[in-house]
């Protein structure tokens, strides 16, 4: 089981970015997935997430109105379309896998890719 997570980079305020988590495993629609993201000397945090057959989805209070998660079962990824990006999005996110029902708890998913950077300069 692996989750690949890709997209991430330098981009100025008011940019847009769009991560990428493809996962090795079939069926990926019986996994709940999510979207953490961690900055220097700060805890893991909460950003998105989608249930497995994408009907119900969920944001932070940070994000909301310019974050968009997303998936396709059947190329097995998920996505994260991060628009108006800020200074205070600069972080290594982080994407994540759970079966069953959808969670904001990062210590409740299972299955982790390995992070990519987001960096919003000002």
């Amino acid at each position: 089981v692996q989750l690949q997570a890709s997209g991430g980079g330098l981009v100025q305020a008011g940019g847009s970015l769009r991560l990428s988590c493809a996962a090795s495993w079939l069926p990926f629609s019986n996994y709940a997935v999510g979207w953490f993201r961690q900055a220097p000397g700060k805890e893991r945090d909460f950003v998105a997430y989608i249930s497995g057959s994408g009907g119900n989805k969920y944001y932070a209070d940070s994000v909301k109105g310019r974050f968009t998660i997303s998936r396709d079962n059947a190329k097995n990824t998920m996505y994260l379309q991060m628009n108006s990006l800020k200074p205070e999005d600069t972080a290594v996110y982080y994407c994540a896998a759970r079966q069953g029902r959808t969670m904001t708890i990062a210590t409740m998913y299972g299955y982790w890719g390995q992070g990519t950077q987001v960096t919003v300069s000002s």
